[in-house]
């Protein structure tokens, strides 16, 4: 499996959100009812979705020691993680891997408050402190 077909995809991120919001692991019972609650899909949608995202190796699982028919699930790969290689796609396949184009083009789709320029200023510096280094 190529590493863009073991990134979530906009389905399986429902999933992901339930699992990196919860401090400890989920069953598929929780993982179920925590993704209805936003979202109208059925169980065996969720289940597969989770499936998937295991065969993935994004999330992982242990078997419950009092119930082997029990399976308690976790995320292998952080949400941050997710995000940049996410990212990263979107620059290679929109912008011909140049990140200062597509920064850019978000830049420009609509106005940003002086509270956001300040913190994209911050993320720039920081940046060219990390790029002397």
């Amino acid at each position: 499996m190529s590493k863009d077909e073991r990134m979530p995809s906009e389905s399986e991120w429902l999933v992901m959100e339930v699992l990196w919001e919860s401090s400890v692991p989920l069953t598929s019972i929780e993982v179920i009812k925590r993704v209805q609650r936003s979202r109208k899909m059925s169980a065996k949608t969720v289940r597969v979705l989770m499936n998937r995202l295991y065969k993935k190796e994004i999330i992982d699982y242990t078997i419950d020691k009092k119930d082997a028919r029990i399976y308690h699930y976790f995320t292998v790969k952080s949400k941050e993680e997710c995000l940049r290689e996410k990212s990263r796609k979107f620059v290679d396949s929109y912008f011909s891997g140049n990140p200062a184009n597509a920064l850019a083009a978000l830049l420009q789709s609509g106005p940003l408050t002086d509270e956001q320029i300040e913190e994209l200023e911050a993320i720039l510096e920081q940046s060219r402190g990390s790029e002397r280094q």
